[in-house]
């Protein structure tokens, strides 16, 4: 089977529910791999971006837990799925431990530390210091002191010696540390129903499909990177009942089951939608297909501080920033990479009011300036 990149992008806007179908937020499939929340507010914003107004704010539903999963990043997840994934997402072996940790690889080696070794102990030391509510940093300090001092590093920032940041996020989940929504500093707490630490993965063969299916079609790699990982330690989990399709010649992979909805797929061109960062749909690995243009890719995808993107039927045309304005208001900037057709400034004008509504703002204003 071969796909261009525009019948991808129609596909994956729609299976991620792009087009509004759903009702409630417990029928998204992005919530198969959790909604990230890296920027306070974030995932409320891409819930607003998929449900018309109304639902209930699933931050604060007890069907819904936020905690650090994939990369050690936040995401926001269904409390039942909890234990499935903490046994998913375990890793696998040594190395697919180690491809996990980056900054913390070399250190461990030097010291004789196991991958595996390292998840385990500290998801044993933070289970065993978070059973309260207690800030991030409290929380670091603690673990550290639990931990042999190859687990430390001295934190020039932080002006202190404390637990390596990508070993501490990263066992969040395993550790059954949940973080407490709308809290500054950053706070955890314990899950009310813990799941047991994990004794090995279950195998993240679901995980896969789940990426493969709302990001797909996509290859190992991309799937692998997104669990933070790579394609060598991740490929004993490769399903084998996927389908090879042809991606503006790359060869990729999609669920069985998929690959009808996407020869089917076709994006609604009338429809706008503003993403925030780190929406589920700019999670594919793949950016060069999501945005083609290398100047574009970087506006998006910024070293610090990403904006938010525009999107009209399933292609990126803009990106967008909003910033409180007055007592109650917000000004939503907006940075086209093209022309805006007037029915397109209209979209903006109403799903403005929605970051307007998700913000608490009683007023909104929108601002178009040169990318």
């Amino acid at each position: 089977m071969r796909v261009d990149r525009r019948q991808v992008l129609a596909y994956r806007a729609a299976v991620q529910g792009l087009g509004r179908d759903a009702s409630a937020p417990a029928e998204l499939e992005v919530f198969d791999l959790g909604v990230q929340d890296t920027n306070v507010g974030s995932a409320r914003l891409a819930l607003a971006a998929r449900l018309e107004p109304g639902h209930e704010d699933a931050m604060t539903d007890p069907a819904f837990t936020l905690l650090w999963s994939f990369r050690g990043a936040p995401h926001l997840h269904r409390t039942r799925d909890l234990t499935a994934l903490a046994s998913a997402l375990w890793p696998i072996s040594d190395a697919d431990a180690l491809a996990r940790l980056p900054g913390e690889r070399g250190p461990f080696k030097a010291a004789g530390v196991k991958g595996l070794e390292a998840f385990a102990a500290g998801a044993a030391a933070m289970r065993a210091v978070v059973t309260r509510s207690m800030t991030k940093g409290d929380v670091s300090g603690a673990v550290t002191a639990r931990l042999p001092a190859a687990y430390a590093y001295d934190c020039r920032s932080c002006q202190a010696t404390h637990v390596y940041t990508g070993l501490f996020q990263q066992v969040g989940l395993f550790a059954g540390a949940r973080l407490l929504p709308d809290h500054a500093p950053t706070t955890l707490a314990p899950l009310d129903d813990q799941p047991p630490l994990p004794p090995q993965s279950t195998g993240p063969g679901d995980l896969i499909r789940a990426y493969l299916r709302l990001h797909g079609p996509a290859t190992l790699a991309d799937a692998a990177s997104y669990l933070g990982s790579s394609a060598a330690a991740m490929r004993p989990a490769f399903p084998d009942d996927l389908e090879s399709v042809q991606v503006e010649g790359r060869k990729t992979w999609i669920p069985e089951e998929q690959v009808e909805p996407l020869r089917q797929a076709s994006a609604s061109a009338d429809r706008v939608r503003l993403l925030p960062p780190s929406d589920p749909y700019l999670q594919a690995r793949d950016r060069d297909l999501l945005v083609g243009d290398k100047a574009e890719r970087k506006a998006v995808w910024r070293i610090l501080g990403n904006p938010g993107v525009i999107l009209v039927g399933s292609e990126i045309v803009a990106v967008w920033r909003a910033r409180a304005a007055g007592k109650a208001g917000v000004e939503v900037t907006v940075q086209p990479f093209d022309g805006v057709a007037t029915a397109v400034r209209t979209g903006i004008d109403a799903e403005a009011d929605r970051v307007a509504a998700v913000r608490g703002a009683n007023d909104v204003r929108v601002r178009y300036e040169q990318a």
